[in-house]
């Protein structure tokens, strides 16, 4: 069982990072009439799910991928790969949930998982903190916000509501907002990052081969940090 949530915001070594590729792309691929897993297409000479990955390691005590299908492709990131428990591409949900049966049974000092989506390449670096900072006792989940709009799987979620999650998910719960919302939920607004005089949403997800094209364009244009 997971460690019982501390007094306060749940600090860094309590944290488990979960990055979500667990969908099927369609959206990506169906002008192609391919298929494959978005976050491994390259973005300024990495795959796109490594600048998530490079973003949100140094939040978290651990990491792991959420994905569906062969592991072997993914190897090369040397991460726990976990496959959703519920089959039939349930959805985020789903792969929160494989976040936080992994983490229970391999982390159990750890508290909470923080999700991210493979398509997310400009994920701040203060992200898990300020999710941490808006918990309460009465908002245990906590959701990212940005240019008025709530993101519902960048998030942080206690594992305590695994099994919780879990009965949602066999009762054909598919919607983030229909299970978040009967437990409480904290929206951290972020503020747009500036990328080269360029206002940019810190949760731009490429889900499209033009969104893929403009991500591309605006890690061209960002300083190295």
């Amino acid at each position: 069982m997971p460690a019982d949530t501390p007094a306060g915001p749940p600090a860094r070594d309590h944290i488990v990072g979960v990055i979500l590729a667990g969908g099927q792309s369609r959206r990506m691929f169906e002008t192609s009439g391919t298929s494959g897993d978005k976050g491994l297409l390259d973005i300024a000479g990495k795959p796109m799910l490594g600048h998530v990955l490079d973003r949100l390691r140094s939040q978290v005590a651990a990491l792991l991928i959420n994905a569906n299908g062969d592991p072997a492709r993914f190897a090369a990131f040397g991460l726990p790969v976990v496959a959703d428990e519920i089959g039939g591409y349930a959805g985020p949900l789903a792969g929160v949930l494989a976040g936080m049966r992994w983490t229970a049974a391999n982390r159990p000092d750890a508290t909470h998982i923080a999700t991210a989506s493979s398509d997310a390449p400009f994920v701040p670096p203060d992200l898990v903190a300020r999710l941490a900072d808006g918990l309460s006792p009465t908002t245990p989940i906590g959701l990212a916000k940005s240019c008025g709009e709530l993101h519902p799987v960048i998030g942080l979620w206690p594992v305590a509501l695994a099994d919780d999650l879990d009965a949602a998910l066999r009762d054909g719960i598919r919607k983030v907002l229909a299970w978040t919302d009967r437990h409480g939920t904290t929206a951290t607004e972020f503020l747009a990052l500036d990328i080269a005089g360029e206002a940019v949403d810190p949760f731009f997800n490429a889900n499209t081969p033009e969104e893929l094209a403009e991500a591309r364009r605006l890690l061209s244009l960002a300083t190295p940090t």
